[in-house]
């Protein structure tokens, strides 16, 4: 009878989560691509990206559709922030800045695909500091994994502690039906609040396209040049930072900073703890080893 009374005390307060806070879970999209989204301030909402296509998307309130346009889009994190009428939606709260996701933690996930229903679900955080590549490739830390499971169209939705604060936005399914959220203090909360604002969110950007150590040592192979760690240049921006330094195509990057690079995410990782938006690289081309400075320069995302 105690277990009985347990496991409906948690539906009630996930019925209740539903009932209050519902109203800020909107659908975003229509037709195949479509999504959720959740009101973080008035005329703001957040959503995923892949829901906000060509720089507009409807989104689906209780009441009735409004047409809405970007605000303002973090790529890196794949989170656009679209500007449209929320009426008298009470946005949610954020939870604490100092908050953190424990294992074990119970979690509300929150949809409404395309605006076809509200759903709520319970779970508990299976993992949390996870990691996922971004939409552009960049290693995203800070990914909370839970065990609340929402159907397709989910994504871009709130994942909520129990006193209905917004932890996270669930972005994508895992293996085993796990489900990865961006949580707030993962670089969500401060991207999003940015964005809503107007503001640009801004990285340093070294401007180079690079292949994978695997292809890297392939191609020095089959060009008769010794294999060696690193990421292979494929293409330089035109007067970019790395092509005012003297960066080529066709360069192996082997060290930068203090980091040597074996990997895309290691030279990611070099950029973002740049020092004075100075980077030193360290480049073999063909069989010479050289030293180059780049000035990085901030890129809008």
């Amino acid at each position: 009878m105690a277990a009985a009374a347990t496991l409906t005390e948690i539906g009630d307060q996930v019925r209740e989560a539903a009932e209050r806070f519902g109203s800020a879970v909107v659908g975003v999209g229509r037709g195949w691509r479509v999504g959720t989204g959740v009101v973080i301030a008035p005329d703001r909402v957040l959503t995923a990206a892949r829901h906000a296509g060509d720089g507009a998307a409807t989104v689906a309130f209780g009441e009735g559709r409004e047409q809405g346009t970007v605000a303002g889009s973090d790529r890196d994190l794949g989170i656009p922030v679209l500007d449209v009428e929320t009426g008298g939606v009470e946005p949610l709260e954020w939870v604490d800045r100092d908050f953190e996701a424990t294992m074990g933690a119970p979690v509300i996930a929150l949809g409404n695909p395309g605006g076809r229903g509200l759903r709520a679900t319970l779970g508990f955080v299976s993992a949390a500091e996870r990691t996922f590549r971004g939409p552009r490739g960049r290693r995203i830390a800070g990914a909370i994994e839970h065990t609340a499971a929402l159907p397709r169209g989910s994504a871009g939705g709130p994942l909520l502690d129990l006193d209905g604060r917004l932890a996270g936005i669930n972005l994508l399914r895992s293996e085993g039906g796990l489900i990865l959220a961006l949580g707030a203090s993962g670089g969500l909360r401060e991207a999003a609040e940015r964005l809503a604002a107007g503001e640009e969110v801004e990285r340093p950007m070294l401007g180079i396209a690079v292949a994978p150590p695997g292809a890297a040592r392939k191609l020095r192979r089959a060009v008769g040049l010794p294999e060696r760690e690193g990421v292979l240049v494929r293409a330089v921006q035109e007067d970019g930072p790395a092509d005012r330094a003297g960066v080529t195509r066709g360069d192996l990057v082997i060290a930068a900073g203090s980091h040597e690079v074996d990997g895309i995410d290691s030279l990611h990782r070099a950029i973002g703890q740049a020092a004075g938006g100075r980077l030193a690289l360290k480049i073999v081309r063909g069989v010479e080893e050289r030293e180059l400075e780049v000035e990085l320069v901030e890129a809008r995302r």
